[in-house]
């Protein structure tokens, strides 16, 4: 598979992985043959980016924190749990904890696993794969931190709901009214329920606040910011960087990280950035890249502890139809760099 924006995609191309809608359907599954009328609805439905399949990278594999399944149940909950505050009826923790429990298992399983956001993202599912993302990275920087199972899953089910004050339709985000800011009413929401734990609820009070005091709802500083919130702020950060398009694009995984080791120490706690770090994929499996020796690849593997050094394929024409393909290990090839990543 090879992960390409919407631009580069061709009618005739077949999805390489399957597009959910925000409660969990399937839009569109792995393996369909993209039309033009495919192509231009996914556009207007906000899919910026997606994997398409490639014979010279079948055997390529995209490894998950997450198995598909996880991410569908996980997701159908939120679904329940944000119709439910929009209706005013009172959350289930009970449903929550158990797809928490599953998602803790295979978190813990597969630790060792680089994080790679490949979810494809649209207008529908935007909040529900961000609010999924923040919390797969924020429980797997718990499990580097050392977290016991408890800890892991006050954290997780705090960054799940991180978001959940936006759902709030008094949610209102400016500055002149601060008991508005969708930090405090998820919060509220969240501690009126008293099956969630308090510093569940603190997560989504205090996600956006910052070490040096310039956050918000309340400006706290480093000593006054909970452990899960500071790690929340890591993960919600970093997705959202890869989203944000207030500077005309997107970032790109190794853009993003450059960014939050500037802000490390201020913005974000410089300790859970270096965590973070250590455990995502700067250039993720499928992206095309150009090196300093001029050639042009799919990255194809990872290196856990070393991210920005991954095993890039190359593949040239040689004579007629024959295709010459080579693998280079930046991990060992310590001369050799990524240059650009390619759209």
């Amino acid at each position: 598979m090879r992960y390409v924006h919407i631009d580069s995609v061709e009618p005739g191309q077949f999805l390489g992985k399957t597009i959910f809608s925000g409660n969990g359907v399937v839009l569109l599954s792995e393996g369909v043959q993209l039309t033009v009328y495919m192509i231009t609805q996914l556009r207007r439905i906000g899919v910026t980016m997606l994997y398409i399949k490639d014979p010279n990278f079948d055997d390529v594999e995209i490894a998950d924190l997450l198995s598909q399944e996880t991410k569908q149940a996980v997701m159908r909950q939120m679904g329940e749990v944000f119709e439910a505050i929009r209706s005013g009826k009172e959350l289930s923790a009970k449903n929550i904890n158990f797809k928490i429990d599953q998602l803790l298992e295979e978190i813990t399983k597969n630790k060792e696993v680089l994080v790679q956001l490949t979810d494809i993202r649209t207008k529908d599912n935007d909040l529900y794969v961000h609010s999924l993302n923040v919390c797969m990275m924020a429980t797997l920087i718990g499990v580097n931190l050392g977290l016991t199972q408890a800890q892991l899953k006050e954290l997780a089910i705090g960054a799940l709901l991180h978001d959940v004050g936006k759902v709030d339709p008094q949610t209102d985000d400016g500055a002149d009214d601060v008991h508005r800011h969708h930090a405090w009413r998820g919060f509220d929401i969240l501690k009126a329920n008293r099956e969630f734990s308090l510093l569940s609820a603190h997560v989504a009070f205090q996600h956006h606040e910052a070490p040096d005091g310039s956050g918000l709802p309340r400006r706290l500083t480093g000593e006054h910011i909970h452990l899960y919130a500071k790690i929340t702020a890591v993960a919600n950060m970093y997705d959202n960087l890869l989203l944000d398009l207030s500077q005309g694009r997107r970032m790109l995984p190794h853009e993003a990280c450059e960014h939050m080791m500037a802000l490390a120490g201020t913005k974000l706690d410089r300790e859970i950035v270096i965590q973070f770090l250590k455990s995502v994929s700067v250039y993720p499996t499928g992206t095309s890249v150009r090196l300093t020796t001029r050639e042009t690849g799919v990255v194809v593997g990872q290196h856990r502890g070393l991210p920005g050094r991954p095993i890039v394929r190359v593949i040239k024409s040689v004579g007629g139809d024959g295709l010459e393909v080579k693998e280079i290990d930046l991990a060992q090839h310590t001369t050799v760099f990524i240059e650009a990543v390619l759209a």
